[in-house]
């Protein structure tokens, strides 16, 4: 079973990619498609981000603080959008990648560490 501080890491991970496609996906799937067709099928998607993103949040909240929690899904969705970047739209991968991820693992030292 999975321990109860990871739970919420994975259930924002796993909302963080339905979150990316619902906002992003469509610029390439959908790019033919009406706004109105784009902005109903990202709602569709964007209901399975929050299914996921509530629970983790509510569970999150008794293991993490409130900033702590922020920063753990701003790091998770840098990490999600890097993927789909690369993956799915074919972005090529570049160094600035890796200096903004540097800059967070900055702040997740920082909102993390005891006074």
């Amino acid at each position: 079973m999975m321990n109860a501080s990871w739970t919420p890491i994975a259930l924002l991970f796993l909302s963080n990619i339905f979150m990316t496609f619902a906002w992003y996906g469509h610029l390439k799937s959908l790019r033919e498609s009406a706004l109105w067709v784009a902005v109903l099928i990202s709602w569709g998607i964007a209901f399975f981000e929050y299914a996921l993103q509530v629970p983790a949040n509510r569970i999150g909240y008794g293991q993490y603080t409130l900033p702590q929690l922020k920063i753990i899904q701003e790091v998770i969705t840098m990490v999600v959008f890097a993927g789909f970047s690369v993956l799915y739209m074919k972005q090529s991968l570049k160094l600035d990648f890796l200096w903004a991820g540097l800059c967070l693992v900055g702040a997740v030292y920082f909102i993390f560490r005891t006074p």
